[in-house]
């Protein structure tokens, strides 16, 4: 009798499971939490007036290094990447206040992928 209990517990059990997997949504996962590079509102620094900044995925990509360039390098790496950022064009720095301290931030107007200067943490 207590075997046919578990197994119905496992049965139940298993049929949610199913459940849940089933309408679980058909996304494309190959890009999850990246989306396009454009212009997008700060929730942070838009307090008091709304300040747009650039977010987003570039593309990256990485490829053996050439024989010839390898020879050149003090330190030879195998693997060369390559990777674009998303970028301002145009922008200009607005004064705003977040927790009562006044910041200066830069206002986007315009985004693209181009060379990537920095990374920010």
């Amino acid at each position: 009798m207590g075997s046919l209990k578990s197994v119905g517990l496992n049965l139940l059990l298993f049929s949610f499971l199913l459940y849940v997997a089933d309408s679980y949504p058909n996304i494309d996962l190959s890009n999850v939490g990246c989306q396009e590079c454009t212009l997008r509102k700060n929730s942070f620094f838009s307090r008091d007036r709304p300040v747009y900044q650039c977010m987003g995925c570039c593309f990256s990509r990485a490829y053996p290094t050439p024989l010839k360039a390898m020879r050149t390098m003090t330190i030879p790496k195998n693997i060369t990447s390559e990777a674009t950022c998303c970028v301002a064009r145009h922008s200009y720095e607005v004064q705003t206040e977040v927790a009562g301290i006044p910041q200066r931030v830069r206002n986007h107007t315009d985004c693209h992928c181009s060379t990537c200067y920095f990374h920010k943490i």
